[in-house]
């Protein structure tokens, strides 16, 4: 419960994991979990689930963080991004004391968090959506790898898919997120979409989705993770045949911990492109 915003709400704070043994000498890189929830429910609690960030802490190679932010009810975007941009600022600013490396921040999200860690990873100095959150603004909220767990990246398209949700009613969570009908507020909608953002020297990706996810459409990472590609920016698509809006806690060990090694460590070979049957 580590305040990251200098403010009592409870929602802005952020809870760091780190390894009980490890080399002090070295630093090792952080990884920031962010939660889901349709960008209405859900806490930083989920971060510490056996599978997500306690996994990674325990190889010794990573610290890890799970950080809160203001939800929809409370606060319309772009308050959410504004929150996580303060958190990685923090979480910068207070490297040194807690002994992970400033220069090698990655984050991994699901869903609605899948969806804030793609912004994370598309804006860097982005004046619109950095906000004035916090104390250490002097600070860089920059990212050098991103885990997108069936995060939405394409707010006016989720739609043309088939979905459990009108995204275009006006109390979807995506219309709740905006403030009101997304279709009414195209430029916010085209804003707070990763899709939008992409471009040359974005960090590192690795999407994973479910091909009947009934909340996400499937489309929605295919159409980010190609545009990336478009633009040069290593990215990588795991396609959960027949998956829905979840991931297996396996693929943890099997294909996060080899990206994250191979991006932040330069150890290892990261996954490729693949097609993974539900079994």
């Amino acid at each position: 419960d580590l305040p990251y915003a200098s403010s009592k709400n409870p929602r802005q704070k952020l809870d760091l994991i780190l390894p009980k043994n490890r080399d002090t000498k070295k630093t090792i890189p952080l990884v920031v979990w962010i939660h889901g929830g349709g960008w209405r429910n859900g806490d930083k609690k989920t971060g510490h689930s056996p599978n997500r960030i306690p996994a990674l802490v325990k190889t010794g190679r990573f610290a890890g963080a799970t950080i809160g932010y203001r939800l929809s009810g409370e606060a319309i975007w772009p308050a959410q991004i504004h929150d996580c941009k303060a958190a990685i600022r923090w979480l910068r600013a207070n490297a040194a004391k807690f002994g992970y490396d400033p220069n090698q921040i990655a984050v991994w999200g699901s869903s609605a968090g899948g969806h804030l860690v793609s912004i994370l990873g598309t804006t860097a100095n982005n004046k619109e959506l950095e906000g004035t959150v916090g104390n250490h603004l002097e600070q860089s909220s920059n990212v050098q790898a991103v885990v997108n767990y069936y995060g939405p990246s394409a707010l006016l398209q989720m739609n043309d898919h088939p979905s459990k949700i009108d995204h275009n009613a006006p109390d979807s969570p995506e219309s709740q997120l905006m403030g009101g009908p997304i279709q009414d507020s195209k430029s916010k909608a085209k804003q707070a979409s990763p899709l939008h953002h992409v471009s040359e020297g974005n960090a590192p990706f690795i999407h994973f989705h479910g091909t009947d996810d009934p909340l996400v459409p499937f489309h929605q990472s295919k159409l980010f993770h190609q545009a990336l590609k478009k633009k040069g920016v290593p990215s990588t698509l795991i396609t959960l045949q027949g998956g829905g809006h979840s991931m297996p806690g396996t693929f943890t060990q099997s294909k996060v911990i080899p990206f994250l090694d191979s991006i932040l460590h330069q150890k290892g070979t990261p996954p490729t492109d693949q097609t993974v049957k539900l079994k």
